[in-house]
Order: C-alpha cells, then sequence, then structure tokens
C-alpha cells in the first residue's frame, strides 16, 4: 500500500472533520456520532463477511464484550477510560479468536458458521443478563466526571472528532487489507477456500486473522458506545439490534469495499430520520425503512450503493469514448 492509496481517505475525514464547525445543534451531533459508531461496527463486519466472506449473524458478542469490559474496567476496577478503551478492544479481539478458533476447526462455513455466532452472542447475553459482576438486568452505569483525561467532554464535537478519527484508521486499515497479500488471500478464501487450500493458502490462519481484526474493531464501537452514552446493558451490547445493523450497512453501502459501510450507515441512518421526521411518531417506522432499503438494495443493487454508482458511471465513460473514437 502505498501514500496514494489513502489520499481519497485522509481527504474524505479532513472534510468531515469540519462538520462541527458549521452544525452545533446537539441533535445533528449525536446523530453523526451514533451514525460512525455504526460505520465502526460495520466497517468490523465487513472485514470477516465482505472481504472474507464469512457472513456472521452474531457480531453483537464483540460489541457487546467491549463495551462491558471498557465500562467495568471503571466502575468496578478503577481503570482510567482510555485505557479500559484499548483493554475493551484486545478483548473483543480475543473473543473473536477464540470463536473463530472453535468454529474454524471444526470446519463451520456458510449458515454453520453464521449459527454458531449468533448463539455465542445470545450466551454472552444472558450471562452478562444474570452475572452479579455485570449489574445483571439493571446493567452498568459509567459515573459522570466531565474531564478530558476521564474520556468525558462537554462538546459532543469531541465524540464526534473522536469517532471520525477511529473511522478513519479502519478505512485506513480495510485499504491496506484491500491491497495486501494477506487481504488476496482473504478473497480467495472467500470465493474458493478449497482451491484456495490447494494453492497453499493457510485458511486456518488468514480466517482468524480476518475474525480477530474484526472482533478488535467492532469491540471498539462497543467501546465508543459505551462511553459515549455511560451506560451499558445486555440488550443493548449482546442485542441483535447491532449484528442486524453491522451486517446491513455493509450490504447496502457495498460488501468487500472500503467505503462501503460508512455510506450504507449514512444511507439507513439518514432515511430512517428523515422517514422519523416525515411520518412522525409512528413506531418501528425507521425499521420499516431498512427492511424496504434492504429489499431494494438485494433486488436492485446486489453491489451496494457504491456498486450502483460505478454501474451508473460506466455507461456515461464508454458513450464518451465513443464520441471521441
Amino acid at each position: 500500500m502505498t501514500f496514494r492509496d489513502i489520499v481519497p481517505i485522509l481527504v474524505l475525514i479532513s472534510l468531515l472533520a469540519f462538520v462541527p464547525v458549521f452544525v452545533t445543534a446537539n441533535t445533528v451531533l449525536n446523530f453523526l456520532v451514533f451514525t460512525l459508531i455504526i460505520a465502526l461496527a460495520a466497517q468490523g463486519w465487513n472485514i470477516l463477511g465482505g472481504f472474507g466472506g464469512q457472513f456472521s449473524f452474531g457480531h453483537a458478542a464483540f460489541f457487546g464484550t467491549g463495551a462491558y469490559v471498557a465500562a467495568l474496567l471503571q466502575v468496578r476496577l478503577g481503570f482510567n477510560p482510555w485505557v479500559a478503551f484499548a483493554i475493551g478492544a484486545v478483548a473483543g479481539a480475543a473473543v473473536g479468536w477464540m470463536i473463530g478458533y472453535l468454529s474454524f476447526r471444526s470446519g463451520l462455513r456458510g449458515s454453520y458458521f453464521a449459527l454458531v455466532t449468533l448463539a455465542f452472542a445470545e450466551v454472552l447475553r444472558i450471562l452478562a443478563n444474570a452475572a452479579a459482576f455485570t449489574g445483571g438486568a439493571a446493567g452498568v452505569l459509567i459515573k459522570l466526571d466531565v474531564r478530558p483525561e476521564n474520556f468525558q467532554f462537554e462538546s459532543r464535537a469531541a465524540f464526534f472528532w473522536i469517532a471520525l478519527a477511529l473511522v478513519g484508521a479502519t478505512l485506513v486499515l480495510t485499504r491496506w487489507i484491500e491491497r495486501s497479500r494477506f487481504g488476496a488471500q482473504l478473497v480467495a478464501v472467500r470465493e474458493n477456500e478449497a482451491a484456495a487450500k490447494a494453492l497453499g493458502v493457510d485458511t486456518l490462519r488468514v480466517k482468524l486473522g480476518a475474525i480477530t481484526l474484526s472482533g478488535a474493531v467492532t469491540a471498539a464501537a462497543g467501546c465508543l458506545y459505551a462511553q459515549y452514552f455511560l451506560y451499558v446493558d445486555a440488550n443493548i451490547a449482546y442485542g441483535t439490534w447491532i449484528s442486524v445493523e453491522a451486517i446491513l450497512a455493509p450490504i447496502v453501502g457495498g460488501l468487500g469495499t472500503v467505503f462501503g459501510p460508512l455510506v450504507g450507515a449514512v444511507a439507513l441512518h439518514g432515511l430512517g430520520e428523515i422517514t422519523k421526521l416525515a411520518a412522525g411518531s409512528v413506531p418501528g417506522i425507521d425499521l420499516m425503512v431498512f427492511g424496504g432499503l434492504l429489499v431494494v438494495a438485494v433486488a436492485f443493487a446486489p453491489d451496494g450503493i457504491l456498486g450502483l454508482l460505478r454501474r451508473l458511471r460506466r455507461p456515461v465513460q464508454t458513450s464518451g469514448a465513443a464520441r471521441h473514437a
């Protein structure tokens, strides 16, 4: 990977960094921070599902682990929140490696792997909901102490910039995967695992690397969620909602692409908010929009929004070339 490969990422992140300068409304900043958290989780899923073809229905296992570890280390053990954040991401990577080792060593793939990840997430949700150390059903409330060294800020813009920096870092990571030997092996496993193994690719190592990275990135999203909202419980941390969100954003934006999860997260939540404003207080209207958008994406844009834009641009380029011929 060269510097030229990450120039578009740096330009995009630099432009987005100016948003809080022009938009100061807390409601808008809340929306943007939450969307970036979802984009971060979706980028984690995309590493495993989009590039590696290992579809997971249980990324809540990583998100929840990050959120709970970050919160509990602060509340129960008095850790500095920044340190707790880093440990939470590492814990997510460890859970990812464990789930991957147990699943891939057993030869699970496809729908079997997806169901196993869903089962792990549900088991962790039940344990977190029942254990006294995690606060049980009451959850964990992080003490309000607004200081930068305590990872709490008076302005929501600070959280926006931190979330944006994390998303930018994962964009660079996925660009590296896209350009690296590891990424080529990962795509080979996605396309034909048996053929990849016959060519000498250590498929177990490659898939373990992918799920470990995926777990770390998704756990970082969970850590940021806990730190932003200062509360976490089992249904939030390990709920199916985050697994669904992490899957939908890459599918809508573009599977196996660098910018797909970010584009998908913005499209889903942007359209959801517009629909809620237009429809008023109709319960579940945003979920109906998510479902409808997913059906449309699968039916008319199987490569996602980015794939659709590429197809629409291609005839224009072709016709332009024909005119100059």
